[in-house]
């Protein structure tokens, strides 16, 4: 106790010394959040990785519109609609188009998939040394120090040539889901009690296959559970620079540093709830809800309850609709939209239609509430994370691994920034920060 009291003392301390008033951040046209005034991003750098559109400036006025994504060039939805409808899985295609620039032809892709089905495994001693002997209760904790560890087997871990980097991605790609896997079975074993499950990877699987092959203690899944997952890794695997888990990738890469320092930085913005681990907040919410909204289908009673949310009296307190609104998409989130199609096939096949059916009228409502509450006019729809955590539960996947699933995408995204960073950057990312206390003079201690 004594020891809370002096920590509680030393953060009044702290709270008192660092409280700056919003009125200089206004006075000095600071760009918080590195947001212009109108909520549009600020330019920080050029990037043909992926291209995300949200809202046309027409005069100084910001105009909704309905969301774009693009991966090198190539919108999302011709993409998804490429491979689903070659009955296909697509992301390892994905991760070739990310990082190649081009899509890849039929040869080239089976290469790529054997490449990185030789790298899955992880190196010896890895998963006794660096994941059962310090098993965290937090995934994305496991899977970052994981790669931190990676550096200690890495023969040539320094060298950020393209040649080198591109090795160092690639493997990590490969691995990423035995590395979270192997995280949550030890999890589960020695800090939930349950049995430990430790399927070796199998290099002819793809990366959906592989996940649901070493996270179940049967190794089973159907087709379908693995065309639902492997779209969820197409969706989440790139999203522009500026998004804050590649934009700390390059962040710190420009720094020179190794590629493992800068992918555990990415992995450490991505477990973050205002950014990757949204969609555990979003199901967390609708928990709540269901718990306190008796008729679901009743627009007046939801309605009443989203308020209170709003108004921070429900809820955690935090006056958040979770996976409504978006930092950047207005009318919609072209990842949201194709979500949606296949939460509502997978609720049909599950049988999980009754509460498919309370997400989709929440979506329908909350702008309406948001608009009421709040007095805004600012457009907000349903972003990628509102369905994510709905998919994860039908597919049976526990709540520990959804933001390691994001990651296990991401990492796709974070390695081709990475490498045009390389490529292009040049220069360490230094933003500026004014100093507004001024000049303090030094007392000496018998003044003080």
């Amino acid at each position: 106790m004594e020891l809370e009291k002096i920590y509680s003392q030393y953060s009044e301390l702290v709270k008192k010394n660092n409280n700056i008033e919003s009125e200089m951040f206004e006075k000095y046209n600071v760009k918080r959040g590195l947001r212009n005034a109108d909520g549009t991003g600020v330019l920080v750098g050029l990037t043909e990785v992926g291209d995300v559109h949200a809202y046309i400036m027409d005069e100084g006025e910001k105009i909704p519109v309905q969301g774009r994504l693009r991966y090198r060039g190539i919108d999302i939805f011709d993409l998804v609609k490429g491979f689903m409808g070659e009955k296909r899985l697509g992301f390892e295609e994905a991760c070739y188009l990310l990082l190649f620039g081009e899509l890849p032809k039929k040869e080239e892709l089976d290469n790529f998939n054997k490449l990185l089905g030789s790298r899955r495994e992880l190196p010896n001693s890895f998963t006794e040394d660096m994941i059962l002997k310090a098993p965290s209760k937090d995934i994305m904790n496991k899977l970052a120090r994981a790669v931190l560890a990676s550096y200690s087997y890495d023969d040539n871990p320094d060298d950020t040539s393209v040649e080198n980097t591109l090795r160092q991605c690639i493997d990590l790609i490969a691995r990423f889901p035995t590395m979270a896997a192997y995280g949550y079975q030890a999890k589960r074993h020695y800090h939930d009690g349950q049995s430990l499950f430790l399927h070796s990877p199998k290099p002819e699987l793809s990366t959906a296959e592989n996940i649901l092959h070493m996270i179940r203690a049967d190794s089973s899944y159907t087709r379908s559970e693995v065309e639902i997952l492997d779209l969820l890794l197409v969706l989440h695997a790139e999203h522009g620079g500026g998004n804050n888990s590649t934009f700390a990738t390059r962040v710190v890469s420009s720094s020179g540093t190794d590629t493992y320092s800068a992918i555990a930085a990415a992995i450490g913005s991505l477990k973050g709830p205002k950014h990757g681990g949204a969609n555990i907040k979003v199901m967390q919410m609708m928990e709540d809800i269901k718990a306190n909204v008796k008729n679901w289908a009743d627009e007046g009673e939801l309605s009443d309850y989203l308020v209170k949310i709003l108004n921070k009296e429900a809820h955690d307190g935090s006056g958040l609709i979770y996976g409504m609104g978006h930092a950047v998409y207005t009318l919609s989130d072209p990842r949201g939209v194709v979500l949606k199609r296949k939460a509502q096939e997978l609720a049909k096949e599950t049988g999980n239609e009754e509460e498919y059916n309370l997400f989709t009228l929440i979506e329908k409502i909350a702008p309406d509430v948001f608009a009421r509450v709040k007095r805004s006019d600012k457009v907000v729809s349903a972003n990628v994370d509102f369905y994510s955590g709905f998919v994860y539960k039908s597919l049976g996947i526990p709540h520990e691994l959804y933001t390691p699933l994001f990651a296990i995408s991401r990492i796709a995204g974070w390695s081709a920034h990475l490498l045009e960073e390389i490529i292009n950057g040049g220069r360490i990312i230094r933003p500026a920060y004014k100093n507004v206390l001024g000049k303090v003079q030094y007392k000496p201690m018998k003044d003080r």
